[in-house]
């Protein structure tokens, strides 16, 4: 199995690098990582006002949806907490990186094809489901709580609940588009199949409609089955995906076999 070849490698390797070395490897490459992050940091904090005003507050504006600050400090706080997340996902790729530098050292070549395949793929995953909940999940989500209900009422929410709100669908909706990933990762171990996911196809639908009832803030229909439909696809691409890795594994037992 594919951790067993990599236990092997390490075992080889045990002569060129002992377990203090490799402790100090993985001490270098925290620390490189958190320096990605601060520099992240940096980065966002240089261009707070244009990253606020014309990224965060964006949606609202659009949608018409009126923020107010609650907080003595709200705005101070606010200003912090997209400074750091904003370096969180800039130093994400960086962060990929020295993982993949970590463990590098402990595959063989077409492990490392491979691995580094699915490090870019992760990425893009991400970067494309945050995408997603931006362009599209948030904006259909704030119409909504704008302008539902009595026009008595006056629908002005909280800056920092916005921005929980907002960062919690990017991330989640970030995590939720890695289905494809994860599910090329279990079945290249052997953990999943294109039989199982095909076998349980009905109950994961059923799972993604309570899934999106639950992650979504609004309750109306709409917006569920708007969170709903990528879900159903990446279940479909996944087990596309899962076939593949088992055709091309089974291609290479027949090649060594003929060797």
């Amino acid at each position: 199995m594919f951790f067993n070849r990599i236990q092997k490698k390490v075992e080889e390797n045990q002569a060129e690098m002992s377990f203090l070395e490799h402790i100090d490897e993985l001490r270098k490459r925290i620390i490189i990582s958190l320096v990605g992050i601060l520099v992240g940091c940096i980065i966002v904090g240089a261009n707070i006002n244009f990253i606020v005003e014309k990224i965060l507050l964006e949606p609202a504006l659009k949608t018409g949806v009126k923020l107010q600050n609650l907080q003595p400090f709200g705005q101070p706080f606010l200003y912090f907490k997209v400074a750091l997340v904003g370096g969180l996902i800039i130093a994400l790729p960086f962060v990929l990186y020295q993982i993949w530098k970590f463990i590098a050292p402990g595959l063989y070549p077409h492990e490392r094809r491979w691995v580094r395949k699915i490090t870019f793929w992760t990425t893009f995953c991400f970067l494309f489901g945050v995408a997603f909940a931006y362009f599209v999940m948030i904006p259909f989500m704030l119409n909504f709580s704008a302008y539902f209900g009595t026009k008595i009422i006056e629908n002005k929410f909280d800056v920092n609940y916005y921005f929980g709100f907002v960062s919690t669908m990017l991330l989640v909706s970030g995590l939720i588009f890695e289905m494809p990933m994860v599910s090329a990762v279990l079945s290249r171990v052997g953990i999943i199949s294109a039989k199982f996911m095909r076998k349980y196809r009905r109950h994961s639908i059923v799972l993604i409609l309570i899934l999106a009832a639950i992650l979504t803030p609004t309750p109306d229909p709409i917006n569920q089955l708007i969170f709903a439909s990528p879900l159903f696809l990446l279940y479909e691409i996944s087990i596309l995906i899962a076939k593949m890795n088992e055709r091309k594994e089974k291609n290479e037992k027949n090649f060594d076999s003929a060797v």
